[in-house]
C-alpha cells in the first residue's frame, strides 16, 4: 500500500499510522513531547516496512535518544528486514574528514554492507541500490539547516536515484536545529548548481529534511519518487534544538555543536575566501581569521550594530587546514539573542568588513564564494564596495519567490 504524505502527519492519527502507540519519551517544551520519525516508526512496530528488503541511508547521527546507532537497533530486531547501509560524505560510521568517504566495506558491528554514495548520482549511484538488492531506501541524517551541507543533496540525489532504479523511499523526520522560522539568504541559480546546491532554494532553508524530500519531489525531481515521510510529533517550528533533550551527534568533524550550526548558514562563506573558518580549531565557524589580521575587524564588525551577535578580537591557530599551525588573528562570534540573530546577514557583514579592513583579503581563486552563495552577485557587489544592506536587498525578491513555494510543503504549522 502507498501511504500519502498526509498519513503520517505528526498527531495522534500519525501515531496509529505507523501501526501502534508511540513509546514513551521525555517531555520538554511546557509538557509536550517529541519523536522522531525513527521513534514513531519503531513504536509502529516497523509497519511502513513490513516485507521490504531494507537499505538505510545514514551516518553517526543516525541514533536514538539514548544514542544507538538506528542501524544497530534495526539489525536487532526480527521486525526489520535490514540488508544494507549507504554512507555519504564522511561515511556512516564518520571516519572520514570534509570531502572524503569510507568506500565500500562490511560494518564490524552488523556484518551489513556498507556501500558509498558519495560523489554518486544519476544512473551509477541507481546501480549502487540495484546492486544491493533492497526494496526501500530509508533516510535517517541530522541535517543542519543550510544549503551548502552536502546531506540535503545526498537526499535529493537518493530520491532520483531510487526512482530509476524503481524503489521506495521513506524519510524519517529530525528537527531543523536552527529553527524552521524562515528562509534566508540568496537563493541559487541554478548554472552555479554543483553538490554543495543542486537546485534554487534559499541559503538558510528553515525546513526539515522531509519538508525538502517533499519539496524537491513536487518541485525538482523530473520524475517523482514514490515518497513517503515519517514526521516528529511535539516539534515547534520556533525551537532551537537544545529546546528538546536529543543528544547532538556532531554531523560532521567540524559540526561539533548546536552552536556552530547557528552560525554556519553565514560563516561558512568564509570558505570562499582565503582567510580561516575556523577549521582545525575548537569552534569551527564561530573564529575566523588569517596572517595580518587585527582588532581592526572586530572594532569593524561590530559597528554594523547586527542584531543578536557581538564580535571578540580573537587570535589562533589551526591544528589543519588554512593556516596549519600558525598563529592568526580575526574574530570570534558571540550569539547573545538567538531569536534575533540572522547568520546570513552576519556572513555578509563579515565578508563586507574583512575586505575593508584587510589588505590581504582575496577571494579562493576557483570563486568558490560563487558556489556558496549560488551565483557571481555577492562576490561583484562586495568588490563593487557594495555594504551590508545593500548586498542582502539584492535578493529580497527571490527569496519572497522561494518563500511562496517553500510554504505549500511545511508540514509542521
Amino acid at each position: 500500500m502507498t501511504l500519502s504524505r498526509r498519513t503520517l502527519l505528526a498527531g495522534p492519527a500519525a501515531v496509529a499510522a505507523t501501526g501502534g502507540a508511540a513509546e514513551a519519551a521525555p517531555a520538554h517544551g511546557g509538557g509536550r513531547t517529541l519523536r522522531t520519525g525513527f521513534e514513531r516508526l519503531a513504536a509502529g512496530g516497523y509497519a511502513l516496512l513490513d516485507g521490504q528488503r531494507v537499505g538505510v541511508v545514514t551516518n553517526p547521527t543516525g541514533v536514538t535518544r539514548d544514542v544507538r546507532h538506528i542501524v544497530d537497533v534495526m539489525h536487532a530486531d526480527d521486525r526489520v528486514e535490514l540488508t544494507a547501509v549507504f554512507g555519504p560524505e564522511h561515511g556512516f560510521r564518520g571516519t572520514a574528514q570534509a570531502g572524503g568517504s569510507e568506500g565500500r566495506y562490511d560494518d564490524p558491528a552488523t556484518g551489513l554492507p556498507v556501500y558509498d554514495t558519495y560523489l554518486k548520482s544519476g544512473q551509477p549511484l541507481a546501480d549502487v541500490f540495484t546492486a544491493s538488492g533492497v526494496d526501500t531506501v530509508v533516510f535517517d541524517i541530522q541535517d543542519v539547516g543550510a544549503r551548502f551541507y552536502t546531506y540535503i543533496w545526498t537526499l535529493y540525489d537518493c530520491m532520483a536515484a531510487a526512482k530509476l532504479a524503481g524503489k521506495r523511499f521513506v524519510v524519517l523526520d529530525r528537527p531543523n536545529p536552527v529553527t524552521g522560522r524562515a528562509a534566508l539568504g540568496p537563493v541559487l541559480h541554478r548554472e552555479f548548481a554543483t553538490f554543495v546546491g543542486r537546485e534554487p532554494i534559499a541559503q538558510a532553508h528553515g525546513m526539515t529534511v522531509a519538508e525538502l524530500a517533499e519539496l524537491f519531489n513536487g518541485e525538482f525531481l523530473t520524475a517523482p519518487v514514490e515518497l513517503e515521510t515519517v514526521l516528529m510529533t511535539g516539534w515547534r517550528r520556533s525551537e532551537f534544538y537544545d529546546a528538546w533533550g536529543l543528544p547532538w551527534v556532531p554531523p560532521s568533524p567540524n559540526m561539533p555543536t548546536p552552536d556552530t550550526a547557528l552560525v554556519y548558514s553565514g560563516t561558512c562563506l568564509f570558505e570562499g575566501t582565503n582567510l580561516s573558518e575556523g577549521r582545525g580549531t575548537t569552534r569551527p565557524f564561530e573564529l575566523l581569521g588569517a596572517e595580518g589580521v587585527d582588532g581592526a575587524w572586530a572594532a569593524a564588525a561590530n559597528a554594523l550594530d547586527l542584531p543578536g551577535v557581538r564580535f571578540r578580537e580573537a587570535y589562533f591557530a589551526p591544528s589543519f587546514s588554512k593556516f596549519q599551525g600558525k598563529t592568526v588573528g580575526g574574530v570570534q562570534l558571540h550569539v547573545h539573542d538567538r531569536a534575533a540573530f540572522d547568520p546570513v546577514r552576519t556572513g555578509i557583514g563579515l565578508l563586507v568588513t574583512a575586505r575593508r579592513v584587510w589588505a590581504g583579503f582575496a577571494w579562493r581563486p576557483d570563486l568558490w564564494i560563487d558556489k556558496l552563495t549560488g551565483s557571481t552577485r555577492v562576490r561583484t557587489m562586495i568588490d563593487a564596495g557594495a555594504d551590508t544592506d545593500e548586498v542582502t536587498g539584492a535578493w529580497r525578491q527571490e527569496l519572497a519567490a522561494f518563500r511562496r513555494v517553500r510554504g505549500r510543503y511545511l508540514l509542521y504549522r
